[in-house]
């Protein structure tokens, strides 16, 4: 990152940072690279690139022009020294666990997680001698043990919108000499940038927010220059979970108005939490902006708006969850999040299905429970679908009531 985008305002670093006219055509979009090698020129010069004693691309799995500007934009957004940029979100996750733990390491994290979050962890890594363990925000300090390497948190978290305290985790990691690792898919860079609190590192799918059109798999990991020296030579060179210069292409598109797409996917959550807020048919609205949200203080001590994701709690459950979800007429019924449209899924049944009964009921994704990915359309009639949705519900509901 250029020192001089430090002081740029977020637009001017979404739109310019990481991006200026090809020098040889005066392109104004930055050109899609799409090659898989790059000639070396002479035997020394190859021998310095692969050593890194000199900047340059040799091959596309490690580097490509492309893909590096989203990786400098990205650093600039988030104000760190560097980032690395995967095919996937949890391409990203699994890149960094396999570059910076080793057997014998525990992951502290606090709930709830993404399922596949969850399986990385839980199912994969063990098989490598590396245990994750999940802890309460108030027990984490005293849980730390002599195997604990990394902290990881969600902030807001998947699917249920619960809240993190960064500056909690950051000071608990730097006290015990820990990694601090923050998933900062939900909210963006445009709404938190956990490194200002004092993390380590922090990592999106950018599949969601960041590409905001619902037509680019990827993911980044932004920290320190000499860890993502590490992540790079591990997760990329090793493990090749590489992006595309193609989508990488996209999410430069994507991120250059993501300020824009944010504020109002926000405006937009926010209207439909207060809609449903009260309806006879949910038994709690999970929303950070909402004043009795159980971490509304810290949401807003530490994001500068509430984000554009809402669940819904439905009193009866799986029947007036689905009578919900089938009503909806602007709502896709689908997974994934951050797209201009908007999306809802039901987590027991879609992203969380792997996830055991008792663990999923733990971290609050009940059968009832609706996760709503609010999208940029117009305010009112996203308001009027869910609200005559609810009502749906509600008829749903009452069906199911004893009769007399």
């Amino acid at each position: 990152m250029r020192d001089d985008e430090r002081h740029d305002g977020f637009a001017t670093r979404a739109v310019h940072a990481g991006q200026a006219p090809d020098p040889r055509t005066g392109a104004h979009a930055t050109p899609i690279h799409q090659t898989s090698t790059f000639v070396l020129g002479d035997v020394a010069r190859g021998e310095r690139l692969f050593a890194g004693d000199e900047s340059g691309y040799v091959y596309s799995r490690i580097a490509n022009p492309t893909v590096r500007a989203f990786e400098e934009k990205l650093a600039a957004l988030e104000g760190a020294e560097e980032a690395v940029a995967f095919a996937s979100g949890m391409g990203a996750i699994a890149a960094l666990c396999l570059s910076t733990l080793r057997s014998g390491d525990e992951i502290l994290f606090l709930g709830p997680l993404y399922g596949g979050t969850r399986g990385l962890f839980h199912d994969l890594l063990p098989r490598f001698g590396v245990t994750a363990r999940r802890v309460d925000d108030d027990d984490l300090a005293a849980a730390v043990t002599p195997q604990t390497r990394m902290l990881y948190v969600e902030t807001p978290t998947n699917p249920t919108l619960g809240i993190h305290d960064l500056r909690l985790v950051a000071d608990v990691a730097s006290t015990h000499g820990l990694l601090s690792v923050v998933d900062g898919t939900f909210a963006t860079p445009y709404l938190t940038r956990p490194l200002e609190h004092g993390i380590d590192v922090v990592l999106h799918s950018a599949t969601k927010y960041l590409g905001g059109h619902g037509d680019a798999l990827g993911g980044v990991v932004a920290g320190s220059q000499e860890l993502m020296d590490e992540v790079r030579l591990e997760g990329l060179r090793h493990v090749g979970a590489a992006l595309s210069p193609s989508i990488a292409f996209l999410l430069l598109r994507g991120v250059r108005t993501l300020h824009l797409r944010m504020r109002a996917h926000c405006a937009n959550a926010r209207a439909i939490a207060d809609a449903a807020l009260g309806h006879p048919a949910v038994s709690a609205v999970h929303y950070p902006g909402l004043p009795d949200h159980p971490r509304h203080a810290v949401a807003a001590s530490q994001m500068d708006d509430f984000g554009g994701m809402v669940a819904l709690e439905f009193v009866h459950g799986r029947e007036s969850a689905a009578a919900f979800l089938e009503a909806l007429t602007l709502f896709d019924h689908a997974v994934s999040l951050g797209d201009v449209s908007s999306l809802a899924c039901h987590p027991a049944s879609t992203t969380h299905q792997v996830v055991e009964e008792e663990l999923r009921l733990a971290d609050g994704v009940t059968e009832g429970l609706v996760r709503l990915s609010v999208g940029i359309e117009d305010e009112r009639d996203l308001v009027r679908d869910v609200r005559q949705a609810l009502d749906r519900a509600a008829r749903a509901e009452a069906s199911l009531l004893p009769s007399g």
